[in-house]
């Protein structure tokens, strides 16, 4: 009985990691690169802005400065699990203490790309 309730949190804890939102602004180009939308090039374009000019402070400002993210496609990929700015600062976080929970590691860092240490990135797949 205990098995099977120990397996079942398990089996929750792992669809939430699977539903999280990836932050713009802390997200490696792994993680970005999980949202449906996002390749290499456009992954590499997020990092090389926020790298030159610092985080976004929100979805309009991740439109401005990216070049080929309009307004729609935003809104697309956030509906895919990118989440923009300080607003989303508390879910990150929540998501990023169920990952440490659940004993998951973080993607590694890529070459150039900023996350604080010792933070966890969920990847939706």
């Amino acid at each position: 009985m205990i098995k099977q309730l120990l397996a079942a949190a398990a089996l929750v804890a792992a669809f939430g990691q699977v539903f999280a939102a990836v932050d713009v602004n802390t997200a490696n180009e792994d993680a970005l690169r999980g949202i449906k939308g996002i390749g290499p090039a456009r992954a590499k374009a997020i990092l090389d802005e926020r790298g030159a000019h610092g985080p976004f402070k929100d979805a309009s400002d991740l439109g401005k400065r990216v070049k080929g993210l309009g307004g729609h496609t935003v809104e697309r990929l956030e509906a895919e699990g990118l989440s923009v700015g300080p607003a989303n600062a508390q879910a990150t976080q929540s998501t990023q203490a169920a990952a440490a929970q659940s004993g998951a590691k973080s993607a590694p860092a890529k070459a150039g790309a900023t996350q604080p240490q010792g933070a966890t990135v969920a990847v939706k797949k």
